[in-house]
């Protein structure tokens, strides 16, 4: 499991920043950058779907953007709305499956129809997996988690010694999802904000200077090649060629 790879990565994540700089460096409200940002993303989804990768999960709206202005929340409650209303018909049509992770609870009645509604009309699509993390944190993801495997060993439905990675990984959002080759940030910050802490754990990062609202397939593509060029050792160590 060494050495540069060939093609695209299976599966991208991709942490969507720099709306609201967008914004603020043409002097307009921070609304309009989301709403650029809801562009970038579909000319994202529609190049990853032409660039041959398989799972593309976008960090969409984190448990801790829930402490945000309340009319900021309230505009991109709105904007999720939309884009959930207008582009499943595309996404079906692309041959993409939606899928959504995160803590349902805290959002909207009918954004989580709106969710479900997606969720079920292209839940047999195979072309792409298009993962929408919305009201997620990954500290909240892994304590779900522990959570659930202390339920099942206090019930006496489980051995603790019995638990692995593997069993761990099963109880996460993500379970029935390859682990993301790739992790790209935008708007030029360097960290990874609390998302997909345990899926990351080997993946390759390409940190772009881009504005979300700017990034494009060009953008993609770039970042692919990249992660095309590196060495992932998986801990073992570097070929000799």
């Amino acid at each position: 499991m060494s050495g540069p790879l060939s093609g695209p990565p299976s599966h991208v994540g991709i942490i969507m920043d720099g709306n609201g700089r967008w914004a603020t460096a043409r002097g307009l409200p921070r609304v309009a950058g989301h709403r650029q940002g809801a562009e970038a993303a579909r000319r994202t989804v529609r190049a990853a779907v032409d660039l041959g990768i398989r799972h593309l999960t976008l960090f969409s709206f984190s448990s801790e953007n829930w402490k945000r202005p309340m009319t900021e929340i309230e505009q991109l409650m709105e904007l999720l709305r939309r884009y959930l209303r207008s582009e499943i018909v595309e996404l079906h049509e692309q041959g993409v499956q939606l899928r959504v992770i995160g803590d349902r609870e805290r959002l909207a009645p009918d954004i989580v129809r709106l969710v479900e509604e997606a969720e079920a009309t292209t839940r047999d699509n195979r072309r792409l997996t298009l993962v929408m993390a919305l009201s997620y944190g990954a500290r909240q993801e892994l304590t779900s988690a522990a959570r659930a495997l202390a339920r099942e060993a206090a019930a006496g439905r489980l051995d603790p010694e019995a638990i692995d990675e593997a069993l761990f990984a099963s109880r996460l959002w993500t379970a029935d999802l390859p682990d993301p080759d790739l992790l790209i940030r935008t708007s030029g910050e360097m960290r990874i904000s609390n998302f997909l802490l345990w899926q990351l754990a080997y993946a390759e990062f390409v940190f772009t200077e881009r504005l979300w609202p700017d990034f494009g397939r060009d953008d993609l593509a770039s970042a692919i090649n990249e992660f095309g060029r590196r060495d992932r050792r998986f801990g073992a160590a570097a070929s000799t060629g």
